[in-house]
């Protein structure tokens, strides 16, 4: 798993506006970087703009947006956190693809 400079960002953001949210947080990073299609965490491909990117819940308005990329080099798929969000805000993430 990889975190993207703008997922740190988001994090961080994220983070210092609910404190509370950093366990749940972790615990769902955790979850995505075992099975990132665990029932649970209601893994879904986004459509249209932002066709390609995957989302993950983390609570009823708390999303983990990311992709799977293939390091050229060795050919494993790698999971790239694109940016972590809140559901109204979703549309902030087709900037960082």
């Amino acid at each position: 798993m990889v975190w993207s400079p703008i997922f740190i960002r988001a994090f961080k953001r994220v983070v210092k506006k609910n404190p509370e949210l950093r366990f749940q947080i972790e615990q769902v990073l955790q979850q995505i970087a075992e099975d990132p299609f665990q029932p649970n965490l209601g893994s879904h491909q986004l459509k249209g703009d932002l066709s390609g990117i995957w989302s993950s819940s983390i609570n009823y308005s708390t999303r983990i947006f990311f992709n799977f990329v293939v390091n050229p080099g060795s050919g494993e798929e790698y999971v790239l956190l694109l940016t972590l969000d809140f559901h109204d805000d979703v549309y902030y993430v087709k900037h960082c693809s």
